[in-house]
């Protein structure tokens, strides 16, 4: 399964070589920025890992169905995995049997920057003596992002974006309704990140919050206060949301700086958009007044 993973080929290259010769660590890290296909990547090793064979059961692993695969993930307002999710799948791993025809188990930890220090120490617990057939996963923006503890116990991968005409082949393999347009478009917009532009076409809110960004940015063009403070008016009570669109608020900026005119933006407007969007964002991660952060942002995007 791990053919299926655009681009990275010395990375595959290496996880196949570990696994055709038995000598995959149980514990793994895949760093990838935002959209580049880490969690993708971690289900197509886990699927190789346990079914060799491939056919349904390594479908299943794909869709993040199967059985023998225990996923985690940040919750709540937080976003942190918790400890007791990681006592519970401690509990999992040890005491239920496998089925007869996997060859062992895998934990996927998505987001492992997301683990705190006493999710981190029970997760500890069970990658220093780990059961026989488990195979740990991890993903993370950021080996940086990821506490030593963990980090230094993992054979540690990085995933890059693939070249912008490799990515609009891809979508348009994945996506046959895309024109040969839009999907350059796409790849262009999110610089190869295929995860990216996947979700700004099939997930309603990414689509909401890029359309939303494409308004705010006719808006700053124009230096429209009124229109900009208008748009974030409607995210002050989601923070998510509010998110999102900064997201890809920046996203169009880069854009513009790289390709001038794009998203309607000349550079100089794309460059003080960019920086206001950035220090929102960090505003707001750091749990200021959102209602504020968004009305400073707005005013600081126009002239």
């Amino acid at each position: 399964m791990l053919d299926r993973l655009a681009g990275n080929a010395a990375l595959k290259k290496d996880l196949a070589a570990a696994l055709a010769a038995g000598r995959l660590a149980h514990s793994i890290l895949l760093v990838g920025e935002r959209g580049c296909g880490a969690g993708f990547a971690a289900r197509c090793l886990a699927a190789d890992y346990l079914y060799p064979d491939g056919g349904p059961h390594a479908e299943a692993v794909l869709r993040g169905e199967d059985t023998e695969c225990i996923s985690l993930r940040g919750e709540g307002a937080s976003g942190q995995i918790k400890v007791e999710r990681i006592r519970a799948a401690r509990e999992a791993i040890q005491h239920s049997a496998l089925s007869a025809d996997a060859r062992g188990r895998v934990l996927f930890v998505y987001g492992a920057q997301d683990l705190n220090q006493s999710s981190a120490n029970a997760m500890l617990k069970i990658i220093e003596e780990p059961p026989e057939g488990v195979l740990f996963l991890f993903t993370a923006t950021s080996a940086a992002g990821v506490l030593p503890t963990i980090r230094s116990r993992c054979a540690a991968y990085t995933l890059a974006p693939v070249p912008p005409a490799e990515c609009a082949e891809v979508l348009r393999r994945a996506l046959p309704r895309l024109s040969r347009d839009e999907a350059d478009d796409l790849a262009f917009l999110y610089e190869g990140h295929i995860g990216s532009c996947l979700d700004a076409v099939q997930d309603v809110a990414v689509r909401t919050a890029l359309q939303t960004a494409r308004d705010f940015c006719k808006a700053a063009e124009q230096d429209d206060t009124y229109r900009a403070a208008a748009l974030m008016a409607g995210l002050e009570k989601d923070r998510a949301a509010a998110l999102a669109v900064l997201r890809q608020a920046c996203c169009l900026a880069s854009g513009a700086l790289r390709r001038p005119g794009y998203a309607g933006l000349a550079p100089k407007h794309a460059q003080r958009l960019l920086n206001a969007a950035a220090a929102a964002r960090d505003a707001i991660r750091a749990n200021g007044n959102l209602r504020l952060t968004l009305t400073v942002f707005a005013a600081g995007s126009c002239g």
